[in-house]
C-alpha cells in the first residue's frame, strides 16, 4: 500500500483540488483509494458534498488508542472512500503534546493495509501535529505550488519541514516533490517563479503541471472532481497526467505515460468506466 501526503505550509495552492482530483484519478483506474481529512476547516469534506462529521465519526479517532479498521468512519464516495473531518481536530492539538503522538496515524496505516491500495492525507496549511503525523505515516509528498512569491516560499519550507521528518523520523519518505499548481503561461512572475524551482531543485519539480482552469476554479460542495463536472477541461487532462506520473514514482516498473488513446478515455469518465492508466 502507497500513503501519500499533499501540503502546503501555505494556504491557497490548490491543495485540496489536487488531493481530490488526484483520488478521482487513482480511483479511476481500479485502485482502492482512501482519502483522510485532517483539516479542522473541513474543507475536502464539504467540497465532497459531506457535511461536518461529529467527532466520533471523523479523523479524530485515528488518534485514540488501538484502533481497528473496523472502527475507522469511512465514508464511500463514487471514486475513492473518504475519512471525514471535524472542527473538534483543533481542541485535540491540546492534548496531543508527547513525543509519541506523532505516530498515531502510522498504526492506522498498518491497520489498513490490506484494505486500500493508496491513501491520500490531506492537511491544513501549518505545521501541527496532525501535519507531522501525516509525513511520518507516509511514503511520498507532494507540494503544490502556486508559482508566485509567498506560496513558492511556504512550499520550500514545506520541503525543508519534510526533510526533517525524513531525516529523524520517517526514513522511508521519499524526496519531496512539487507540483505546480494554477500555472497561467501569461504572467510574466509565473514564468519566472516556474524557472526558479527547476534550476533549484530539478527533478524534484514534478514535469506535469496544473493550469488555470475555469472548471476547476468552480467552488463545488456536490462532491464532483473535475472529471465529472467536465471531463474535456484542461484540468482533467493536467490531474491524470499528473497522476499518470506519481503511478510511476510508486510503482516505476509497471507506471507508464498516459498513451492518447488512455488520455482520451479519462475525458470520458462521464460514461461510468474505469480506466487504467498507471
Amino acid at each position: 500500500m502507497i500513503t501519500l501526503t499533499i501540503c502546503n505550509h501555505k494556504g491557497g495552492t490548490g491543495k485540496t483540488t489536487t488531493v481530490m482530483n488526484l483520488a478521482a484519478a487513482f480511483g479511476m483506474t481500479g485502485r482502492d483509494v482512501l482519502v483522510v481529512d485532517l483539516d479542522p476547516q473541513a474543507f475536502l469534506t464539504r467540497m465532497m458534498g459531506e457535511t461536518e462529521a461529529a467527532a466520533k465519526l471523523s479523523s479524530l479517532v485515528l488518534f485514540e488508542e488501538d484502533i481497528e479498521s473496523e472502527k475507522v468512519p469511512i465514508t464511500p464516495l463514487r471514486t475513492f472512500d473518504l475519512v471525514p473531518s471535524s472542527a473538534a481536530l483543533s481542541s485535540a492539538i491540546r492534548r496531543l503534546t508527547k513525543p509519541t503522538d506523532v505516530l498515531w496515524l502510522r498504526e492506522f496505516v498498518d491497520c489498513m493495509d490490506k484494505h486500500y491500495d493508496l491513501i491520500i492525507f490531506d492537511i491544513a496549511a501549518a505545521v501541527t501535529v496532525f501535519s507531522l503525523n501525516a509525513l511520518v505515516a507516509s511514503n511520498f509528498v507532494v507540494i503544490p505550488v502556486l508559482p508566485e512569491y509567498q506560496p513558492v516560499l511556504g512550499g520550500e519550507q514545506t520541503y525543508q519541514t519534510a526533510q526533517v521528518v525524513r531525516k529523524r523520523l520517517n526514513p522511508d519518505l521519499a524526496t519531496p516533490k512539487f507540483l505546480l499548481t494554477m500555472v497561467d503561461g501569461r504572467k510574466r512572475n509565473h514564468l519566472g517563479y516556474r524557472k526558479y524551482l527547476r534550476e533549484r531543485y530539478g527533478e524534484r519539480v514534478m514535469r506535469t503541471v496544473i493550469r488555470t482552469c475555469t472548471a476547476l476554479s468552480l467552488t463545488r460542495q456536490n462532491g464532483q472532481t473535475v472529471f465529472e463536472s467536465d471531463p474535456q477541461a484542461r484540468g482533467s487532462i493536467d490531474y491524470a497526467s499528473a497522476a499518470d506520473e506519481l503511478g510511476q514514482l510508486f510503482d516505476p516498473i509497471d507506471g507508464g505515460d498516459l498513451g492518447p488513446e488512455s488520455k482520451e478515455e479519462i475525458k470520458a469518465h462521464s460514461s461510468g468506466e474505469q480506466f487504467s492508466f498507471l
